[in-house]
């Protein structure tokens, strides 16, 4: 998980903008970069004196290239399969509750006490935890209504055969809620350390940079292949960020499966 949590800042950027814009402002400032540093080099050293350079820094930029697409890509896979794991979290945390609901259902009278407590706690989740999680952090209304169901099973008191069997499965029930419940939290803040995002930063810099070092006598041709070259590396890495926090912004893991599970219960 990450060192670190990112600022509240960022995540509320990230939650209140909409993807479209967020994505188009990094692409344009991340190809005007590319494209004005070539720009800026070709006019102080001139086409001539940069045409030197071709064949040397053709084969270092080849080796950076490969480098830096081989750790971008590791990144953006990473975060998809989190992002994949997360959503079968919240699925299997939604399932767990409507198995306890129905447990619970066979309980005796203190059964009625779980289901209340259940359905508060799933019913909480899907109200508060989305807003919460958005921000990096947790909600203290779930937290209390998880506890408050710790409680309510604790207490049962199974006499015969088939109630210590119910028993038994509604404390199982409630270890996969509270270990998925555990997973989506972690999730919210990222799963890419932030030394890794400050690798990938300076290394994208550090690739649209070398453009800089090559001149085409077709500069409308060379501010195309440049540009183009930038857009597509501020898009992938624009995907991994959007994708590291599953909860914040668009798209986002859907609070659907509570609402079933609410809809079940009720």
């Amino acid at each position: 998980m990450v060192d670190a949590a990112p600022p509240i800042a960022f995540l509320s950027l990230m939650r209140d903008t909409p993807l479209w814009a967020i994505g188009a402002v990094v692409t344009v400032v991340v190809v005007g970069y590319a494209v004005g540093l070539m720009l800026l080099t070709r006019f102080h050293y001139g086409a001539d004196r940069l045409k030197e350079n071709n064949e040397v820094a053709g084969f270092k930029y080849a080796v950076v290239g490969v480098l830096y697409a081989v750790l971008l890509a590791f990144v953006v896979i990473a975060v998809w399969e989190d992002y994949t794991h997360t959503e079968d979290s919240v699925r299997d945390e939604a399932k767990a509750t409507i198995d306890l609901y129905h447990v619970a259902l066979a309980l005796p009278d203190e059964g009625s006490n779980v289901r209340e407590a259940v359905l508060r706690y799933t019913k909480s989740v899907y109200d508060t935890s989305w807003d919460s999680m958005a921000l990096g952090g947790r909600s203290e209304a779930v937290g209390r209504n998880l506890v408050a169901l710790n409680q309510a099973i604790l207490d049962l008191e199974p006499s015969s055969r088939k109630e210590q069997v119910l028993f038994q499965q509604a404390l199982d029930l409630l270890t996969l809620i509270t270990d998925n419940r555990n997973e989506r939290l972690d999730s919210a803040n990222g799963s890419v350390p932030g030394v890794l995002w400050f690798v990938l930063i300076v290394g994208g810099l550090i690739t649209l940079g070398y453009p800089a070092f090559f001149a085409s006598s077709n500069l409308d041709a060379q501010v195309l292949m440049t540009g183009s070259l930038a857009a597509l590396l501020a898009l992938t890495l624009f995907l991994g960020i959007a994708f590291d926090f599953p909860f914040t912004g668009d798209p986002h893991i859907s609070r659907g499966p509570f609402a079933d599970a609410l809809l079940q219960m009720e």
